[in-house]
């Protein structure tokens, strides 16, 4: 499984934040910065796979119809689990199996509504599963301004519609290679689900959290992606400035010694025209070689201004990324 990298760095994440069954926002630390040190004394990287909040939320939808349960997640926040008045159940019974979608989205409980904000965010900062601690409108930017910073302070995280693009920088990140190239599946269980618009913008409404936190990730992703392209190109070009620098050092040296070689052969030759006959033909060389240099030289710059104006308007979050991939390292 490509995705088993995942698994295992999750596992060792689990031993910083606790059992297994926990819910990974209720006990995600304030920030999770780039490196963490477990009790085992090894250390692991939070990273993680975000998705588009409407494709993901459809898909959960589909997931509980056919009779999954979160009944082993405990939900501890702050040292313990929710109460029952904190945290009602959505259905009675064993599990939630044939339910509707309007039935789905009707539970005002469902913890499918903006689930990647909480998971993402630190609950303790709004009192866990307590929603009397403070006001709604109070309780949400909070959360939202918490999962977007443990975001920005991740050593990576990965969209699921740009597949290619999060094996790139994960690759890139971590200086490993994966054996194949990821491949991008348009066709899903959520994507077979079809709903017009009234359910879309409903959907969209109730993940509202979500929604913003894809949009700010969506940007930050592809700075980070456009920042690493234009880190290898500029690698690539130091190494060819460097292989051209040295096949100009051997081509003036191949040069010169078959000109002492010619000179060698013909000792007796008069030179008093001219002390240095080859002189205005080294000179020449060097000039061709000097001008060349710099043509290729310019072409690649104008590459690379290109994209300029996209590097110059670079976030703090890339910033910050920048510094956490160069400490990892």
């Amino acid at each position: 499984n490509r995705w088993r990298i995942f698994q295992i760095l999750d596992a060792a994440s689990k031993d910083k934040r606790g059992s297994p069954n926990t819910n990974a926002g209720a006990n995600s630390p304030s920030s999770t910065k780039t490196r963490n040190t477990s009790k085992s004394g090894k250390n692991f990287h939070y990273i993680t796979i975000l998705r588009d909040p409407v494709s993901r939320y459809l898909s959960e939808w589909r997931h509980v119809q056919r009779g999954a349960t979160w009944k082993a997640s405990l939900h501890v926040c702050d040292g313990r689990p929710p109460t029952s008045e904190e945290l009602p159940s959505c259905y009675t019974g064993d599990d939630w199996s044939g339910c509707p979608l309007k039935e789905f989205m009707d539970c005002p409980y469902n913890l499918a509504n903006n689930r990647q904000v909480r998971m993402l965010s630190d609950l303790t900062l709004v009192g866990c599963y307590n929603l009397s601690v403070m006001p709604e409108k109070q309780r949400n930017k909070v959360l939202l301004e918490s999962a977007k910073s443990n975001l920005k302070h991740m050593a990576f995280f990965g969209l699921t519609e740009f597949q290619r693009k999060t094996q790139y920088l994960f690759e890139k990140t971590f200086n490993m290679n994966f054996i194949s190239p990821f491949t991008q599946y348009n066709t899903t269980r959520a994507s077979s689900v079809e709903i017009n618009e009234e359910i879309q913008k409903r959907i969209e409404g109730l993940n509202f959290l979500d929604m913003e936190l894809y949009s700010y990730a969506k940007d930050l992703f592809l700075q980070r992606y456009q920042f690493m392209r234009q880190k290898e190109h500029q690698e690539a070009r130091r190494k060819r400035q460097e292989q051209r620098k040295f096949l100009k050092g051997r081509l003036l040296q191949t040069h010169f010694q078959s000109q002492g070689q010619g000179q060698s052969q013909n000792p007796n030759q008069n030179q008093s025209q001219n002390p240095n006959p080859n002189a205005n033909q080294n000179q020449n060389l060097m000039q061709n070689l000097t001008q060349s240099s710099r043509q290729k030289e310019n072409r690649e710059s104008l590459k690379q201004n290109s994209g300029k104006e996209q590097k110059d308007n670079t976030s703090n979050g890339t910033n910050d990324y920048i510094g956490s991939v160069e400490k990892w390292r």
